[in-house]
């Protein structure tokens, strides 16, 4: 079967640039509708303010808001670049928990596949900071090609 509709993640790194590229391809050779997903993770931010002074809760509320204006402002870049490319292209971006929110948009959009890059970080590293990629493997209820990015400056654990 072939993939009508490819969601792909960023996260605006230089590592997820090798699974734009394929999703852009892939997307071009099928004729497949292209969804890029950008999330904001919030998770950190609401613990923080519920226990500092809220003049220090507002600033943070005030960064997540900058934030999301500049991550709105890159996925506008980016959509018009894979437009170039791709006939049929939508950008989102959410805030929340970045799991979460790529496995919602695949199910409320009823992707075919997701494409998403990783760090390609390993031991202590990966244990420590956990593997987005993994967790949407994890959740998700349809295809996920995950795409590990080549960078060759190799990061040790």
């Amino acid at each position: 079967m072939l993939p009508r509709k490819i969601l792909f993640c960023t996260d605006f790194s230089e590592n997820s640039e090798p699974a734009r590229d394929l999703a852009v391809e892939y997307a071009k050779a099928f004729g497949s509708e292209l969804l890029i997903i950008h999330v904001v993770d919030s998770s950190g931010f609401p613990n923080y303010a519920d226990w500092m002074m809220p003049k220090i809760g507002e600033e943070l509320n005030q960064l997540l808001l900058r934030m999301q204006e500049e991550a709105r402002s890159r996925m506008a870049s980016l959509e018009e670049a894979c437009g170039k490319v791709v006939k049929d292209v939508k950008a989102y971006c959410r805030v929340g928990a970045a799991p979460n929110e790529i496995v919602g948009l695949a199910n409320e959009a009823s992707v075919d596949l997701i494409v998403i890059g990783t760090h390609g970080r390993t031991g202590v590293k990966h244990l420590v900071m956990g593997s987005i990629a993994r967790s949407v493997l994890r959740m998700a209820h349809r295809p996920v090609l995950i795409v590990e990015a080549l960078t060759g400056k190799g990061e040790s654990s």
